[in-house]
């Protein structure tokens, strides 16, 4: 006879994982972060990835409501893909990851702004308070 399994919530993060959790998807998103782009553009601006594997990303997202898609031609059909508002928020959250993987890659670098060359900073901001939320307050923090 089988216990009865409390099923548990599935929490933002693996909600969020299991949308756009793997590598290729991640770097389609950021390919597509400046605008948008071709299916070749994309093949080019992504080094690697198999053209198989990035039609089935760019289906993927568009399914969950990352990317949109629109014809720039009838015959053959072709299109054009960009972020959804929805696509440019994820955007940003990679912003946050490559600072991460900038400062493994090298401690004390990061990504920096163009116009000047100083290292920029991501912060988490709470509108109602006005005001940044500092790390050292993590367990105010959590996610719903």
């Amino acid at each position: 006879m089988r216990a009865h399994v409390k099923r548990r919530e599935i929490s933002a993060l693996e909600h969020a994982v299991a949308r756009v959790g793997d590598r290729w998807t991640l770097l389609v998103v950021d390919a597509l972060r400046l605008g948008p782009r071709r299916f070749n553009d994309l093949l080019e601006a992504i080094p690697g990835i198999a053209s198989n594997v990035l039609s089935g990303r760019l289906k993927h997202l568009e399914a969950n409501g990352v990317i949109t898609s629109r014809p720039y031609q009838l015959r053959p059909p072709r299109l054009a893909y960009e972020l959804t508002a929805a696509g440019k928020n994820l955007a940003g959250a990679l912003l946050v990851l490559a600072q991460w993987g900038a400062s493994q890659a090298s401690p004390g670098e990061g990504i920096r702004h163009d116009t000047c060359g100083t290292p920029l900073e991501a912060r988490w901001y709470c509108p109602t308070c006005a005001r940044s939320v500092e790390e050292s307050e993590g367990s105010d923090v959590r996610y719903l």
